[in-house]
Parts: C-alpha cells; sequence; structure tokens
C-alpha cells in the first residue's frame, strides 16, 4: 500500500512539474511570436518575457508593453545623461552634444507618454487615426535617439562609449515598441474591443 502511495504521489507531482513546463513553454511561445515581427527579437524577447501571462497573443497588449518598457529604459538613461550632466564629467563639443542629447530624450518621453495615453484608449472609431498618431510619435522618439547619437560620432573616450551604448539599446527597444505597434496596426480592429 505504501508503495502504491509512493507511486501515485511520484506520478501526481511529475504531473504538476509537467503542467508547469508547459505553461512556461506556452508564455515563452507567446512572446517569442510577439516579438518575431521586431528587429532586435532577442532584446524583444527578454525585455518583455514577464508580460506572456496577461498579453498572450492580443497585439494591443503587446504593444501597450513594448511602449512600457521602451519609457522606463529610455527614462533610465536619461537620468544617466543628466548625471553626467551634472558630474560635469564632459566637456567642449562632448558636454554640447551631452545637453542637446538630454533634450532630444525628454521630448523621446513626451512621445512615448502621448503613445502609451492612445494604447490605453484604442477606440473602433479612431483606430486608423490612433495608429497614424502612434506611428508618428514612436518615430519621432526614435529619432531624436539616433540624433542624439549623432553628436558623439567620432568622439572617444569611456564615458562616451557607455553613453553610447545605453542609447544604442534604448533605441533597439523603441524600434521593437514600434514594430508590435505596427503589427497592432496590420491586425487591425478585430484585435482590440471598445469599452
Amino acid at each position: 500500500m505504501a508503495y502504491l502511495q509512493s507511486c501515485m504521489t511520484f506520478m501526481f507531482v511529475a504531473w504538476l512539474t509537467s503542467l508547469g513546463q508547459f505553461a512556461h513553454g506556452k508564455r515563452v511561445t507567446y512572446v517569442q511570436e510577439a516579438c518575431s515581427v521586431t528587429r532586435y527579437p532577442d532584446i524583444c524577447v527578454h525585455s518583455l518575457a514577464s508580460f506572456s501571462i496577461v498579453a498572450k497573443r492580443s497585439p494591443s497588449k503587446w504593444a501597450r508593453a513594448g511602449v512600457s518598457v521602451t519609457i522606463g529604459e529610455v527614462k533610465r538613461v536619461a537620468q544617466n545623461l543628466n548625471k553626467l550632466k551634472k558630474n560635469r564629467v564632459m566637456r567642449g563639443r562632448n558636454r554640447i552634444a551631452l545637453l542637446d542629447c538630454i533634450e532630444c530624450f525628454q521630448d523621446a518621453i513626451d512621445e512615448l507618454h502621448k503613445s502609451l495615453g492612445v494604447l490605453r484608449r484604442l477606440s473602433r472609431s479612431t483606430f486608423d487615426e490612433q495608429m497614424s498618431d502612434l506611428n508618428t510619435w514612436i518615430s519621432a522618439a526614435l529619432t531624436n535617439e539616433d540624433t542624439c547619437l549623432d553628436g558623439f560620432e567620432g568622439q572617444k573616450g569611456s564615458q562616451v562609449k557607455l553613453l553610447q551604448n545605453q542609447v544604442l539599446n534604448a533605441s533597439y527597444i523603441t524600434s521593437n515598441a514600434l514594430a508590435l505597434v505596427n503589427k497592432l496596426a496590420t491586425t487591425g480592429l478585430g484585435s482590440i474591443s471598445d469599452p
């Protein structure tokens, strides 16, 4: 009898474990599927994996998650830029480029916040206009990030290299968010529901 109970317990635990692996596998599949439309799918999967349970196969939820993650990353870079300004680490041309970069990132944050606001209140009646606005604003954020990088072109130094890497990573994440929004736009009205 004890042997039978042990076997049953083992089989139950094995079944529960397989369910957990199945659920984890589904989550990985959801995020990989969503990120397949992006230019930087590895970064996309890494940055959005935690949204799999909620977003599943919803293009609107993936777009919202992409923009939310982008806002967080762009704000983090902006804080680092402001620390560099405060610490007066950069001088001359690099200082001017840093000040321009700070302004570019503030503009990008504003564009991304507008985008997230629209994604939170998608409507069938204004969907096409909303998608156009989102494309414009997220593209503008990406342009601002690229403009920041342009100011440091050809410059050397460890602080410049670190800054360039951070800005480049933010631009990859922004590009992914734009791709997720474009996926929503091509999926169309069937992927959203009015409140």
